[in-house]
């Protein structure tokens, strides 16, 4: 074959690419842009120390990130963050699934229940903190005499902090395990009723494993976002009582003095990294157990 016959064809995918190219490009620039150019003045933020008007910096090296990584505020951080992992991701999980099992029914007027089971996704973080307030207020509040519920101890505090989270990732959590339960087959259903199996057994043996990939995404979205609480600790605890209630994010949020950006920035980068050794922990330890379908 003459080697000119190539050429169209050659000139064909190099236009294919180009234009594949050309299309991602926007895509890929707001991505350097907002992304990986954001991560790298984390970094730089973290080995320089600013001045107290910012205008004029110093290098400080890697010493000065890891003294950020190491210090006692940095762990209390951590471990604020952790406890309302371990208080709110569980909580979470069960009532989303208690929920879809209830709301996955043929019966007339359940698109009632479903929608309102699924309505605070649409609450704003500030707002379901704001209503929390107003029934755990210490002074005013209707749950004010409620001693696990006291704002004014840390861990009672934590306590009430975890349920406005859990109210708030409620809806989200009840529509994936909802559509994860819709996505099960009926006709497996009925073939585990056919075989004897009641509905509780029928919902341990079939309905859970099949819901494993859902559940396991569940898992991973509820726990980053409970390391991303700040609007329910801002709102019902301010931090307090005596900075027993910052977790990371918070502490973050309160290093924006130029002076306070290497500490800041530092604390970003130990945040990002627990939060991406936490799901990749859970997708390692989960995924054991979960059971994907053909």
């Amino acid at each position: 074959m003459a080697r000119g016959e190539h050429e169209p064809g050659f000139s064909s995918r190099t236009k294919e690419a180009l234009t594949a190219y050309a299309l991602l490009a926007p895509a890929m620039v707001a991505f350097v842009w907002f992304s990986f150019w954001p991560f790298y003045r984390l970094f730089h933020y973290a080995l320089y120390q600013q001045n107290q008007t910012g205008t004029r910096e110093r290098y400080e090296g890697p010493s000065q990130l890891v003294d950020a990584l190491t210090s006692s505020d940095f762990f209390q951080g951590v471990r604020v963050s952790v406890v309302l992992v371990v208080l709110a991701v569980p909580v979470g999980l069960v009532l989303g699934i208690l929920l879809a099992t209830a709301a996955h029914r043929r019966l007339r007027g359940i698109k009632v229940f479903q929608t309102i089971f699924s309505s605070t996704v649409a609450s704003a973080a500030a707002v379901t903190a704001v209503v929390f307030y107003t029934l755990i207020n210490p002074e005013i509040g209707y749950f004010k005499d409620v001693p696990w519920l006291d704002l004014n101890q840390s861990w009672s505090a934590l306590i009430g902090i975890s349920l406005a989270l859990v109210w708030q990732n409620l809806g989200l959590s009840f529509i994936i395990v909802l559509a994860g339960m819709q996505a099960i087959p009926d006709e497996l259903i009925e073939a585990a009723t056919l075989d004897g199996f009641g509905p509780i057994r029928r919902f341990f043996r079939l309905t859970l494993p099949l819901l494993s990939p859902t559940l396991l995404f569940l898992v991973v979205v509820l726990g980053v976002r409970a390391f991303q609480v700040y609007a329910e600790i801002e709102i019902l605890t301010g931090g307090g009582p005596a900075g027993g209630t910052e977790s990371l994010l918070f502490k973050i949020t309160r290093l924006q003095q130029p002076r306070d950006l290497d500490t800041g920035a530092a604390y970003a980068i130990g945040l990002f990294g627990i939060t991406m050794f936490v799901a990749l922990a859970q997708f390692g330890i989960l995924n054991r157990r979960v059971h994907y379908g053909d």
